[in-house]
């Protein structure tokens, strides 16, 4: 089986039991995919011409809420993944694989923004067409006590969004603010919204990195979080997903559209509804900049903090409008003066100094993925170098070891091997300094992970720390239970 990720053996084990209890025989290749904000992991599993999508989550209650919707969901004939198969346990489940095509990849991005095309809009229209079918037809047949972490938006659930944004957002970007003022206008906010009917199922995170384009049409995914709510919820996170920017006079028309599928369903008060939707617009907002903030600001993830910008013009443009809520006056302020300062000066950008990971790893176990955010790298198989580990007297010991680093060291064909190695990591360290990149890895590979690969890893982040001025991460995948660091840097 080949394998390729940077998941722990534990989680391996549990998802490649799984799949062969479902299918009667092993993958012949993981792959681990891209890590989200959750702990959720993901791998693609694949036999033959065949792959799913297997799935590991320690929180069983979330995966119980996403594994009693999925059903709800599939029963109603809605586009879900397909439940393949789940663990007794309910820690790990299969899902029908439906590629890597989200919505969000299809926009126009960078120099290319700008209206839509018909193509994009087709597919928006057909998303929110479907909308409906989850917000109203699907709230009927949903226990809502299963939703996790709360059964509905409520009073608690909309604080939480709100203290989330003033502690990760406000407070670390700098910005002075009145507590007990602000807390009033919290309050006054949420009893406001708290007016508006709930009764319907609010997916939660509606945007377009969670809507998969398909041959068959759009799929949805990622409704863990759906609970008891508004409309006007999912609606206001799809047209002001912030990274997307979608075209405010298509953003008008989408939200048109939606109005009439909804009309067909529930009878609404057009005028009271758009009321209620920026209300949510800002509610939304306000949550995104708390992840934001928490995301970039705390976890110095750099990738978060791009959304910065648009969420900050989504604001001017609420406040152009009139439409910043006139029940909570106080915020309304400090979100009228946010969206007037330099996106860089509210949060920081963290250290963009290039950071090297190198690691030593077992092919038996499979390569490690990188998990920064950049993929790729450089991988040097040592399996072709002496193995010491051959030998008795070495077999306890590791390439962190004075012996095996001695019988290592005087051999002339590792010495060219690090060298041939060095010859392709060094231009490249050079490269990603001058094009401000901050993420490169390095992985050395060897039977078992103890010694050559070690040995290898130590020497090249030895040298790249005497000659560049870079952060040098370095990890030993292999030795829990041997002497030495597990990681340093």
């Amino acid at each position: 089986m080949n394998k390729a990720g940077g998941m722990d053996w534990k989680t391996e084990k549990l998802v490649t039991e799984l799949y062969k209890t479902w299918s009667g025989s092993e993958p012949e290749e993981i792959q681990a995919l891209p890590p989200s904000g959750s702990s959720r992991q993901y791998f693609r599993m694949i036999r033959g011409d065949v792959s799913v999508i297997g799935a590991f989550n320690p929180d069983v209650r979330e995966n119980r809420a996403f594994l009693e919707l999925s059903s709800i969901f599939s029963k109603m004939g809605l586009p879900v993944p397909e439940v393949l198969a789940r663990d007794r346990d309910l820690l790990c489940y299969i899902l029908q694989d439906l590629g890597d095509t989200t919505l969000f990849s299809m926009l126009p991005h960078g120099r290319q923004e700008g209206e839509f095309d018909q193509k994009i809009m087709g597919h928006y229209k057909r998303v929110v067409e479907l909308l409906p079918r989850f917000q109203v037809d699907a709230a009927p047949m949903i226990d809502f006590d299963i939703c996790y972490p709360r059964h509905s938006f409520d009073r608690l659930s909309m604080m939480w969004d709100l203290n989330y944004f003033k502690y990760y957002f406000l407070k670390i970007s700098g910005v002075q603010f009145d507590e007990q003022k602000l807390e009033d206008d919290f309050n006054g906010f949420v009893n406001h919204l708290l007016e508006l009917k709930g009764d319907y199922f609010m997916y939660r995170d509606f945007q377009s990195r969670n809507i998969m384009i398909t041959a068959g049409g759009p799929f949805f995914i990622d409704y863990q979080g759906g609970r008891r709510g508004p409309l006007a919820y999912d609606i206001a996170s799809l047209l002001f997903d912030a990274k997307a920017n979608i075209p405010f006079d298509q953003r008008e028309e989408l939200l048109e559209y939606y109005t009439d599928c909804l009309g067909k369903r529930v009878k609404i008060d057009g005028r009271e509804f758009r009321k209620s939707f920026y209300d949510m617009v800002v509610m939304r907002i306000l949550q995104a900049l708390g992840t934001y903030g928490f995301r970039g600001g705390v976890e110095k993830k750099p990738l978060f903090l791009q959304s910065v910008p648009f969420a900050l013009r989504n604001i001017s443009w609420l406040d152009d409008k009139g439409l910043l809520p006139q029940t909570a006056p106080y915020l309304s302020g400090i979100l009228r003066s946010i969206a007037l300062r330099d996106p860089s000066g509210i949060l920081p950008p963290p250290d963009d100094s290039l950071t090297v990971r190198i690691c030593s790893f077992s092919y038996r176990r499979g390569i490690p993925a990188d998990n920064s955010g950049n993929g790729g790298g450089f991988v040097f198989d040592c399996r072709a170098l002496p193995n010491p580990g051959r030998e008795e007297k070495y077999k306890a010991l590791t390439g962190l070891d004075r012996d095996v680093i001695n019988y290592l060291s005087s051999d002339e064909g590792v010495g060219r091997f690090i060298d041939a190695a060095r010859a392709m990591v060094e231009p490249a360290v050079k490269t990603y300094t001058e094009r401000g990149f901050t993420s490169l890895a390095v992985c050395f590979g060897c039977t078992g992970g103890q010694h050559r690969s070690v040995y290898c890893a130590e020497t090249l982040a030895r040298r790249l720390r005497e000659k560049y001025r870079v952060n040098v991460v370095l990890q030993h995948f292999e030795q829990d239970n041997w002497p030495g660091e597990k990681q340093r840097v």
